[in-house]
């Protein structure tokens, strides 16, 4: 992770700008071209009015008469002016927003790659509304600063081109003016520093709400059906109350400086006033001058203004970089240096050596399990609850990686096979699957390189099709979010078919069909045995009748191999595996 305790939060928020910067730099660029536009035309206005106030106006009052040609020559350098100020103005906004909004999305993208390059692990120690946060929250944090940075450039164009007019026009006003600029910085870099630690909690803070809210939302069921609302409601108050207590000291330290930052230069102002009023009285400039530095210094205020806050987004900015740096530093799994690849139609094997496995460091998961499993047969993992089952499977996938001992399926150790084939040679179906909200077609064929008609096929073979097909639109009906519309057998069919459209030649099933009615259990089984000859296949079960349909059963007690063998082999000779089927027995009777 990137040091966060540098002594210059200033230096650290220029690092920061200059990455955002280096992600959209011609919009970003074309956006200072155009707050520089902008600082000449408001210098070129100031300079302007006070021409007019001495070619027109002045001479009015004095002799009565100003020439045609000269009204309309100062009209038409107005008017002049203020089209370019537009002009400018118009450039800033489209180039800052289209960077903002460019480097927004750029993150976003960066952090949502990471995290599919993330073990699952990683994802299993962080909460989903944190995750949710830093693609959303922090994100847009973290390039908040792009949007007034352009026009901050234009304003220290501004200021140096004002700073150089008033020495060129009269020193002692110049003088005057100039000593707002050192209180100015100090006021705004104690400001930087002052708020940047509320902000930084705040931004923390966004994401603990973020993820108890997505917790409550996910959990909505359990929480009305046990009746918990007012403590659901009682968590995420506390939460968004600190939030709100974080947000609260920031905006303070906020209202505090701007009052000053709005004084300082009134007070300017009213000095450059009673200078330049006395300048008047004794010759050394004219009336119009003095209007025209007046004018200018007015024009500055909101720009001073701006760069207090420019260093207040600059503060949220490091807040959001910092969480999303958190993320993008993680480091992520190598690569094999050179991944090798299985032969696509063949039978596979799956070889486990010595494999062990903790999730905890004090007691292992699964503990030296070795095992061989020949190619097309169909094995059944059973155990009693937390023997390790899951895990396996998870493993045999590669969505985690061993702590020691090797897998290999087709003759290749899983840590050697390119990422991509692992992926189209293995499926895992869960026995809670996730269904997204879209088509039933699209659900099965998630954007892989199977067709509608693949989808139909795999769907039939996992006994879908029926159900589908009354549906109101058939394969184009759109499920709900997490297929809520869909019964739990639905889902699980569905999730089974969407594994089945790759045609594997590793399909891996926890309790994937539990679901089901036993008949049904039956049929997809069966038919998988029938149709996917070359697939080996390994599933958790439960059910006796699913067990009895397995070549193998692999028994697992306390993480370890405790038997293998036929079903009737482990009944007659493993007294534990026998215990557990005849509790299996009762609860399918009960």
């Amino acid at each position: 992770m990137r040091d966060r305790s540098s002594p210059s939060l200033v230096r650290r928020g220029l690092r920061v700008v200059r990455r955002l910067v280096a992600l959209q730099p011609r919009w970003f660029a074309f956006g200072v071209a155009g707050a520089v536009v902008y600082a000449f035309a408001t210098v070129a206005s100031s300079w302007v009015l006070g021409r007019v106030v001495d070619r027109v106006i002045t001479p009015r009052f004095e002799s009565g008469h100003v020439g045609d040609a000269t009204v309309w020559v100062g009209a038409a350098l107005i008017f002049a002016v203020g089209v370019v100020k537009a002009a400018g103005i118009v450039a800033r906004r489209v180039g800052a927003t289209n960077a903002k909004f460019g480097c927004e999305a750029i993150l976003r993208e960066q952090v949502v790659a990471q995290y599919q390059r993330l073990p699952l692990a990683w994802h299993q120690a962080h909460a989903s509304g944190e995750l949710l946060a830093h693609a959303g929250a922090d994100a847009q944090a973290a390039t908040n600063v792009l949007g007034p940075l352009p026009y901050a450039t234009g304003v220290l164009t501004m200021l140096v081109l004002a700073t150089a007019w008033m020495f060129a026009t009269d020193v002692s006003l110049a003088l005057v003016a100039i000593v707002l600029l050192p209180i100015l910085l100090v006021l705004n870099v104690s400001y930087q520093r002052r708020v940047h630690s509320p902000n930084f909690e705040a931004q923390n803070q966004i994401g603990d709400v973020s993820a108890i809210a997505h917790e409550s939302f996910d959990g909505a069921l359990v929480v009305k059906a046990l009746g918990a609302e007012d403590a659901e409601t009682e968590r995420f108050g506390a939460a968004a109350e600190e939030l709100r207590a974080a947000k609260v000291r920031s905006a303070s330290v906020q209202a505090s400086f701007t009052a000053l930052l709005d004084a300082v230069p009134s007070i300017g102002t009213i000095a450059v006033l009673v200078v330049g009023a006395w300048r008047v009285e004794s010759g050394a400039i004219t009336a119009g001058t003095l209007v025209a530095l007046v004018n200018l210094l007015t024009l500055l205020l909101w720009p001073l203004r701006l760069i207090g806050y420019v260093l207040y987004e600059l503060s949220w900015a490091l807040a959001g970089m910092d969480r999303l740096d958190a993320v993008l530093d993680e480091p992520v799994p190598a690569l094999p240096a050179h991944p090798r690849r299985l032969a696509p139609g063949h039978p596979m094997d799956v070889r486990v050596d010595h494999l062990t496995f903790c999730h905890e460091p004090t007691s292992a998961t699964l503990a030296d399990v070795t095992f061989t499993i020949r190619p097309g047969a169909t094995v059944a993992l059973v155990g009693p609850t937390g023997s390790g089952k899951t895990t396996l499977l998870l493993l045999l996938a590669r969505l985690l990686d061993p702590m020691s001992g090797s897998i290999s399926i087709g003759g290749v150790d899983l840590s050697q096979l390119a990422a991509d084939d692992l992926t189209a040679q293995v499926a895992l179906v869960f026995q809670e699957p996730f269904l997204f909200g879209t088509t039933v077609a699209e659900n099965i064929v998630l954007d892989g390189p199977g067709s509608r008609e693949d989808a139909v096929t795999a769907a039939a073979l996992a006994r879908a099709d029926d159900f589908v097909r009354n549906l109101p639109a058939g394969y184009d009906t759109v499920i709900g979010e997490r297929g809520a519309t869909l019964s739990g057998g639905q889902r699980q069919r569905l999730a089974l078919a969407r594994a089945l459209v790759r045609r594997p030649g590793l399909l891996l099933l926890d309790d994937a069909t539990s679901a089901v009615d036993p008949a049904t259990e039956f049929a997809i089984l069966d038919g998988l045995r029938d149709h996917l000859r070359t697939t080996t296949t390994v599933m958790v079960a439960t059910r006796p009748s699913t067990i009895a349909l397995a070549d193998e059963v692999l028994f697992l007690d306390h993480g370890q191999l405790a038997g293998r063998g036929s079903h009737a082999h482990l009944l007659a000779t493993v007294p534990g595996y026998s215990r557990l089927v005849r509790a299996y027995e009762k609860g399918a009777a009960a």
